[in-house]
């Protein structure tokens, strides 16, 4: 067995976020779908005898606490292995995007350390571990886009048409508590259901128009927070692209043409063209 992994943890898109409700506990039920994107950080993971557990920041500085030391302290306790890991991380999805960058990091982590250590873990069980970490590391650890419903542990794998992304992360962030702690939050949006999804995607096979389902429920609330996520949209939309957020965070994206190309942005931002990814590239690790 290798004592040596460089992994990916590719990021996600919210194509649409409805908030269909609120549980009595406070947390909120949503609807949306989570696609791949080949926007990735990348770990760099290697066994210890000593059962230690240390971070090397390899690009930006991350909290000296972060989820992916939570991540395997938590596969530590759960299994009672004597083994530890140092992890180098390459950070490339910014925070406070709304991509998913930490929990895909967690996910990562969870399925590198799970072969490293020889635990040999079902996927339900890494879940189990992983969504008390995050609700949305059971998505990434599963490895494929899906519907996604409750408050982000119903999930349901789809198949998604290959499609190219432009995606801008201004440089403030929001704080995804204070979006939900919003008493404008919209919480009551009529459920969609699957095949509606589905049938309006098959629709536009091919086209842009295909990424254009719903809408993001916390998008009003977040432009209010932070108006950079407006200035992100519009800047988009002048190049004739029609733009939404992502998730919770400050990240807006647009569906875009092969041959399209993106003007200059404001300094301070970070903008990529994406591919969607059809499968996680460690999908089936856990099998």
């Amino acid at each position: 067995m290798k004592a040596l992994y460089d992994l990916p943890a590719p990021a996600k898109l919210n194509l649409f976020l409805h908030i269909t409700g609120r549980r009595a506990d406070g947390y909120h039920l949503l609807q949306s779908v989570f696609m791949l994107i080949d926007w990735c950080d990348t770990l760099h993971v290697e066994r210890r005898a000593d059962g230690l557990l240390t971070r090397e920041d390899l690009t930006t500085a991350l909290p000296a606490d972060d989820l992916i030391l939570r991540a395997a302290r938590a596969l530590q306790a759960a299994t009672g292995t004597s083994l530890g890991a140092h992890i180098g991380i390459a950070k490339q999805v910014p925070a406070q995007a709304g991509m998913g960058g930490g929990s895909s990091d967690a996910a990562t982590c969870l399925l590198a350390l799970n072969r490293l250590w020889g635990l040999q873990l079902p996927l339900p069980a890494l879940e189990r571990i992983g969504l008390a970490l995050g609700a949305d590391v059971p998505f990434f650890l599963r490895g494929h886009n899906a519907w996604v419903e409750g408050i982000g542990e119903q999930i349901t794998p789809i198949s998604l048409p290959p499609g190219r992304f432009a995606v801008v992360k201004p440089a403030e962030g929001i704080d995804t508590r204070e979006i939900f702690a919003a008493e404008d939050l919209q919480r009551a949006t009529t459920a969609a259901i699957i095949t509606g999804f589905a049938a309006h995607s098959e629709s536009h096979r091919g086209q842009t128009h295909a990424f254009g389902f719903g809408r993001n429920d916390l998008q009003p609330v977040a432009q209010r927070l932070c108006p950079a996520v407006t200035d992100a949209i519009e800047w988009l939309g002048r190049q004739g692209l029609e733009a939404r957020m992502t998730g919770s965070g400050s990240s807006v994206f647009a569906a875009m043409p092969q041959e399209a190309e993106l003007a200059e942005a404001p300094q301070g931002w970070q903008v990529r063209k994406c591919s969607n990814l059809a499968v996680h590239p460690l999908a089936g690790w856990a099998d």
